[in-house]
């Protein structure tokens, strides 16, 4: 009798053996029902066998296989496989969690057709400068695997070119995956692929869909019915039968590093996907990330760039740094930037004070007795918001109101410290009070409906002064802002993570080229007390490859990646001594002995150390060959899962880790 293996979402590296007399290998990637335990799962056969490894009499038969959908093709298991392998996760896990909910229910709910959305008016391509002409030349969508890396200026028409590379593939009889760091990002640019193509269907994946609409959004695209898929890093698992490119924008963005469950990198699971299924990839930025700058110098991507804004009459901003240790701020700003506000609202043009903190304060303090409003579940601040009056928990959601005296020491003259950008929006209102101040960040604005609102207002010209976090750094434009004051950078000059630096001049540089995108001309404030820093002076300059030159000279003479490759084991539990144990354990196991080019270091608390109520801990494993480092992963983690650990505790292990 067939036997089946069987794929569950379980965190489990095995496979699960059932016995079907109806089975046969066509079936390779069907759903299929099988009892599991006292109940039953929704798994994917991922072979159909003549024996198993277990004793047939031991086997249980499995239930129905759904035919309603054709197989998962065999490049979508070899891309799941490959994930599986390199990140240490689970394939179960990776195969079912690829999949939208409504198809790894046993009892899905009955579907609906999706109401057909209305065509946009065509909008015709504008005319080329030269250098985007070179870009879309250089890739040719029809001659396989090739890795490009488009570094581009902010405004220099980055997307125009991703528009009419698509145009050729679609041209070719190919489908298209676009993939975005964050959801607010696709509304616009959703519109504009819809308006450049509006005989194609074109859908898009994001964890902001309804289950109903992500599960038919993903049928077309697995069906190809769908010419092209725009969607965030998850989209990347995405089974498209015609796919002949793929796009990354904003490759250099943190958000497509999943941080939970499987922790995968969608960019680099793009360059396998695309060399798997021998087409080119894209990958696009202003400030690429330091390991595509890196393949790019060493020939392993293809560099194309562009220098000069597409708008003919638009250029790039005047970068000033203001030296905040000779000026008197008011609520951190300067005098400098109030008079540059004051001069943009008399020309009728917009501003932009960029402050990345949310909330009204960081902190609420009593300063007689030293109490300060900490979490009590998380090794942070309870961060004020004064506008629903609640103190809040960035990290783990944990909130209370706001007391009304000191909770130590009964003084009822607590104070909030520090500023965030409930705080400034209110002390603009104050400064100009004739001004229409819309303030954007993720507690205004929290839905898909209220960023197309916002996104409204600030086009329609109904916003003079912006008060934004990231929310506002990437991907938009905004024809009237000629102003962007940043407030608040400082604090990652200096910080112990050696991809602090590199995130905040990304930072920096996006929302700086958010000025002067159209005929206006633009200019940047950067307040700092530390105006001498090479980062400000590379801004300054709008030199990214001079900063990039000089970080990775830095992170090679520190042995740091991308010239090392690392791993990380993460413990949790209620109480450190516990997860700090776990780790020496795992770093004192035999199995490392074997492997002489991996170096273990010792375990220490992570920067965060408590979160939602446990402690964590983390080791670190590197290594100076990535063949090396892949070849003693497995073998680590199978033996860290035969040591004896606290009920409590859990752990994984983050490969390629962002964060520290």
């Amino acid at each position: 009798m067939p036997v089946l293996r069987v794929a569950l979402d379980l965190p489990l590296h095995r496979l699960f053996d059932y016995v079907s007399a109806a089975a046969s290998p066509e079936d390779v990637g069907l759903r299929v029902r099988v009892p599991f335990g006292r109940g039953e799962k929704l798994g994917v056969i991922v072979d159909v066998a003549d024996a198993s490894d277990w004793p047939v009499e031991q086997l249980k038969a499995a239930g129905d296989i759904l035919r309603d959908l054709p197989p998962l093709p065999r490049d979508f298991l070899g891309l799941c496989e490959f994930a599986s392998t390199y990140y240490q996760a689970a394939f179960g896990e990776v195969v079912l969690q690829a999949l939208p909910a409504g198809l790894k229910r046993l009892d899905p709910p009955d579907r609906r057709n999706g109401r057909a959305a209305k065509p946009p008016a065509a909008l015709a391509p504008p005319e080329l400068t030269g250098e985007q002409a070179a870009a879309v030349a250089a890739i040719d969508p029809g001659a396989g695997f090739a890795a490009y890396l488009l570094h581009g200026v902010t405004g220099s028409g980055k997307t125009e070119v991703y528009l009419r590379l698509i145009d050729k593939a679609l041209a070719a009889g190919k489908q298209v995956l676009l993939l975005v760091p964050e959801i607010n990002l696709t509304p616009q640019l959703e519109g504009r692929v819809r308006a450049r193509f509006p005989e194609r269907s074109v859908v898009s994946l994001h964890s902001e869909l309804a289950e109903a609409a992500r599960e038919r959004n993903w049928r077309a695209a697995f069906s190809g019915e769908a010419s092209i898929v725009l969607g965030t890093r998850l989209a990347i698992f995405t089974p498209m039968p015609r796919l002949g490119l793929i796009v990354v924008d904003e490759e250099h963005d943190a958000s497509f590093k999943q941080q939970d469950g499987m922790r995968y990198s969608a960019r680099d699971v793009a360059v396998f996907r695309a060399n798997q299924l021998k087409i080119p990839v894209l990958l696009g930025s202003a400030t690429p990330s330091l390991e595509s700058w890196s393949n790019a110098r060493t020939k392993r991507y293809r560099m194309l760039t562009l220098e000069q804004r597409a708008n003919p009459e638009a250029t790039l901003p005047t970068v000033k740094v203001l030296d905040t240790r000779r000026m008197a701020l008011k609520e951190g700003v300067s005098e400098p930037l109030i008079a540059a506000i004051q001069a943009r609202l008399e020309r009728g043009e917009q501003s932009l004070v960029f402050l990345n903190r949310r909330g009204y304060a960081p902190v609420l303090a009593c300063p007689p007795c030293g109490w300060v409003s900490r979490c009590k579940r998380c090794a942070a601040n309870m961060v004020l918001h004064l506008a629903d009056r609640r103190l809040r928990c960035h990290h783990c959601g944990f909130e209370y109101r706001i007391p009304k005296a000191c909770p130590t020491c009964g003084n009822q003259d607590i104070h909030p410290f520090g500023r965030g950008t409930q705080r400034l929006e209110g002390w603009l209102q104050e400064q100009f009070p004739d001004a229409r101040i819309l303030r954007v960040d993720r507690d205004a604005v929290k839905s898909r409906k209220q960023w197309e609102a916002v996104l409204e207002r600030i086009h329609g010209g109904e916003a003079d002064i912006l008060v934004g976090t990231q929310m506002l750094a990437k991907g938009h434009d905004f024809p009237k802002l000629t102003l962007v004051g940043i407030l608040g950078a400082d604090s990652a000059l200096f910080a112990a993570d050696c991809r602090a630096p590199e995130r905040l001049f990304a930072q920096l540089m996006q929302v700086a080229g958010r000025a002067g995108r159209a005929e206006l001309k633009g200019e940047v404030l950067i307040q700092t007390q530390y105006p001498d820093h090479p980062l400000f002076a590379a801004l300054v300059a709008h030199d990214y490859p001079g900063f990039a030159g000089g970080q990775l000279t830095e992170r090679e003479q520190a042995g740091f990646p991308p010239y090392t490759f690392q791993a990380m084991l993460r413990a949790e539990a209620p109480d450190m001594a516990d997860a700090i144990a776990f780790l020496k354990a795992a770093a004192a196991l035999p199995v490392i002995a074997a492997h002489d080019n991996v170096l273990i270091y010792d375990p220490v608390p992570m920067k965060m150390a408590r979160l939602a109520n446990l402690e964590r801990g983390q080791l670190l494993a590197e290594s100076h060959s990535r063949p090396a480092l892949q070849a003693f992963l497995p073998q680590w983690r199978e033996a860290i899962e035969g040591l004896k650990a606290p009920s409590r505790l859990r752990w994984h292990i983050e490969v390629d880790p962002l964060e520290f």
